[in-house]
């Protein structure tokens, strides 16, 4: 996992100081020239712009008011290629990273032009080793079963755990086990537990986007980016974003978190992920 980035001096990022035994800052604490400065907005998706699978009201409000204020949304999910598809299409965002930053769903007009960080021959050769992989899963952990979006997998498989199904702590933490065993990058979200044979991850993918789409630098401006998530596969760009937020029901995976947002919301899901897009527009975004 990338190493944790140095936090500013001033307020902003700061985890020290929380509420109710959360390390992390409320999101209205959060002061107003940090969010002037903000260049866009990146998001995971599962339980922190949907609920139960379907994009929450109050999330797709807050989706359509960022376009219209020409503030870039770009999301990255563990969710796969086939059920990504129909989203990059109908939601206002600039692109959907899916596969846990696999491949890319931009916005090309009325079309979507799809990427991937593998060329074909790696992903023709991975993925006999990923179909021997889920089998040992399913031998090795009997209560496992594969996540029901798993046709629409390209580079990558998925094991429920919350979504259709319930695996118990030790259950979810064999089947991390084995995959890191098969040489498996593996990560567990709100719902899934994936792996992949492969380098990327969410935060390479967010440096590929920023790169790919405005032909700039990420390292160079991630104190302008926000990111939104919700679970613990989403550390990696806690660590790596000062302007880092949690929606509320991030607080359900407090006792397997080592790295915490500097912000976390009131509300959760959708619900949490308006309130970063309201204070955001109330404070008035710089240029980009």
């Amino acid at each position: 996992m990338p190493g944790m980035a140095c936090r500013p001096s001033s307020g902003v990022g700061r985890r020290r100081r929380g509420v109710n035994g959360v390390p992390s800052r409320p999101l209205a604490a959060l002061p107003g020239p940090a969010w002037r400065r903000v260049a866009g907005i990146m998001t995971d998706i599962d339980d922190t712009l949907t609920a139960d699978g379907r994009l929450d009201p109050a999330a797709q409000e807050a989706l359509r008011s960022l376009q219209q204020a020409r503030v870039p949304v770009i999301a990255i999910t563990g969710r796969p290629l086939g059920w990504s598809t129909p989203f990059a299409l109908a939601w206002p965002v600039a692109a959907i990273v899916a596969e846990n930053g696999a491949v890319a769903l931009i916005r090309d007009g009325a079309r979507l032009r799809t990427e991937y960080v593998q060329d074909e021959a790696t992903r023709l050769r991975n993925a006999a080793r990923l179909r021997e992989v889920a089998q040992r899963v399913l031998r090795e952990v009997p209560a496992a079963v594969l996540a029901r979006d798993s046709a629409g997998r390209a580079t990558d498989i998925a094991v429920d755990h919350s979504e259709f199904t319930h695996l118990d702590t030790a259950a979810i933490a064999r089947v991390v086990a084995l995959m890191r065993e098969e040489g498996m990058n593996a990560t567990v979200s709100s719902i899934h537990v994936n792996g992949w044979f492969g380098s990327h991850d969410k935060l390479s993918a967010a440096h590929w986007m920023v790169r790919r789409l405005y032909g700039r630098e990420l390292a160079a401006e991630i104190g302008r980016w926000v990111y939104v998530g919700d679970s613990t596969n989403d550390q990696a760009m806690f660590g790596a974003f000062p302007l880092s937020v949690g929606v509320a029901n991030l607080r359900r995976f407090a006792a397997e978190l080592h790295t915490w947002p500097a912000y976390i919301t009131a509300g959760e899901r959708g619900a949490g992920f308006a309130e970063v897009a309201h204070a955001l527009l109330a404070a008035g975004q710089g240029p980009l």
